[in-house]
């Protein structure tokens, strides 16, 4: 047993590692994934009332009282595959009609490992899983890169460490809650056109604040060189801050969360379950070797267009995952087939207001320029309004054992779109709403078994504002593949 154990804890905490570093994904229930292991995600992404395996950690801690007596390993891999197009129909961000990108970031892995012991009337043990995130990659050439001469890119990734306590009060009833060690990293290369720009500094740039604000003092240096005359134009700008790691994102922060979760036996049919996810406690997501830059003219530039780097430190502020609460029930309508039904609110209006980012100049510029316009040291505080809605998530699967060995599964999953039209972003093109899934379990031994879903969320089209940053119209469509092995001792 000692053995075993051992090799459990080796094998948990090598799986604790390669999330560590491979935890970017992109989701479909606005950030979040439209489902948590393959079991749940093989039946609409309903997880609240049966038995899930160690996936309860995220879904709902209270599902694993209803375990057999004993050790449960799992260890999963996830893909997504999204589709991902921006198409300028409007003519408002490019000079040739109708120009369109399509994204370069359609693959996307996520790994997660859990063991749970339960002893009598408790369950515990450790886990970690990839939360969610999104992101998007156009080329340089695209037009969302505004002649900038490079790509424009988003990689936004969210995981959790999770140790859960389940306690089975009496034999209906278990309550259960799990502490969580949370981490984010983002990669961000996003370009501005001038007019976007102009929005975000306001009425002394001719532009109105439709989208969000641009202030701090290397702003009011730039509107003084305007208004001096050295400078007459400015034609895009970016922020540019990216490790170019398929794993991890150049800005990083962690902290912490929690969850609460109750199942009940109504009878030995019908299982009601229900959990409370609390909002994240964040720190700010920070960076080094961050670039500002800026692409203007006039007489300071010589007459010719310059474009202007900046270095510097991004802090992404106050980036949080919202509180969500989930109720279920499951259906043991035969011995062989259990029927289940979820509802789930994510609270993204609270978290999703406005994206804040504050860029600290080094006070040592390379760039002459920034030298010259005496940009160094100086700070830009950008908020990019974001205004998303609450989500309110529907989930209906089944599960047909049709032998002692295979278990199918078929399920629906339908969440509105929680980003409004006016601040759509090419970059985080969350609006997935409806995802189709299909799944299968198999028994390999009493010990060991496998299960697999495949998930298909058809194309959807949404249009942004006319000067949304990295606007346009979107299409998203995309496939999501899980697998799992688990080992019971």
């Amino acid at each position: 047993m000692k053995k075993s154990l051992y090799g459990v804890l080796y094998l948990l905490c090598f799986g604790i590692i390669s999330v560590v570093v491979s935890t970017t994904a992109y989701a479909t229930n606005g950030m979040n994934m439209e489902g948590y292991g393959p079991i749940a995600t093989g039946m609409g992404g309903a997880s609240m009332a049966y038995d899930n395996g160690t996936a309860a950690l995220m879904n709902n801690p209270a599902t694993l009282g209803l375990m057999p007596e004993g050790n449960r390993l799992d260890v999963a891999l996830g893909f997504l595959g999204p589709n991902v197009k921006a198409t300028d129909d409007t003519n408002s961000f490019s000079t040739t009609p109708g120009a369109s990108s399509t994204s370069s970031g359609n693959a996307y892995y996520m790994p997660a490992i859990g063991w749970i012991q339960k002893t009598g009337q408790m369950s515990y043990g450790i886990g970690m899983f990839s939360q969610g995130g999104m992101g998007s990659e156009y080329s340089a050439d695209s037009f969302l890169a505004y002649g900038s001469g490079d790509k424009v890119r988003s990689e936004l990734g969210v995981g959790r460490v999770l140790v859960p306590f389940a306690y089975e009060v009496n034999k209906d009833l278990t309550i259960a809650a799990t502490a969580d060690f949370v981490w984010a990293s983002l990669d961000l290369k996003m370009a501005l056109n001038g007019a976007q720009f102009a929005d975000l500094v306001g009425p002394a740039f001719g532009g109105s604040h439709t989208y969000g604000t641009a202030s701090g003092s290397m702003v009011n240096t730039l509107l003084g060189a305007f208004g001096g005359g050295q400078l007459t134009g400015l034609n895009w700008a970016r922020f540019d801050f990216s490790d170019n790691s398929a794993f991890t994102g150049a800005a990083k922060g962690n902290g912490f969360a929690g969850k609460i979760g109750g199942v009940y036996k109504v009878n030995d049919a019908v299982t009601v379950g229900a959990t409370y996810h609390s909002k994240t406690w964040l720190g700010d997501l920070e960076t080094n070797g961050a670039t500002l830059s800026m692409n203007v003219v006039g007489p300071g530039t010589g007459g010719s267009p310059i474009t202007v780097p900046v270095n510097g430190k991004i802090q992404i502020k106050d980036f949080q995952w919202p509180q969500t609460v989930g109720a279920g029930v499951a259906y043991q309508a035969t011995p062989e087939l259990i029927l289940v039904l979820d509802y789930k609110w994510i609270n993204w209006a609270d978290v999703m207001k406005s994206f804040k980012m504050t860029f600290t100049a080094d006070a040592n510029q390379a760039s002459p320029y920034a030298t010259g316009f005496g940009l160094g040291g100086q700070v830009v505080d950008a908020e990019l309004l974001q205004n998303w809605k609450d989500q309110h998530v529907i989930m209906i699967g089944a599960g047909y054992k049709v032998s002692p060995d295979w278990t199918l599964r078929g399920g629906l999953n339908y969440a509105n779109n929680p980003i409004p039209d006016t601040y759509l972003n090419a970059l985080f093109p969350a609006i997935e709403k409806t995802h189709v899934m299909v799944g299968a379990g198999y028994m390999i031994s009493k010990a060991s078994s496998v299960d697999a879903s495949f998930t298909y969320a058809p194309e959807v089209k949404q249009t942004s504002g006319a000067n949304a940053p990295e606007g346009a119209t979107v299409t998203h469509s995309q496939t999501n593949v899980q697998a799992m092995y688990s080992y019971r001792f």
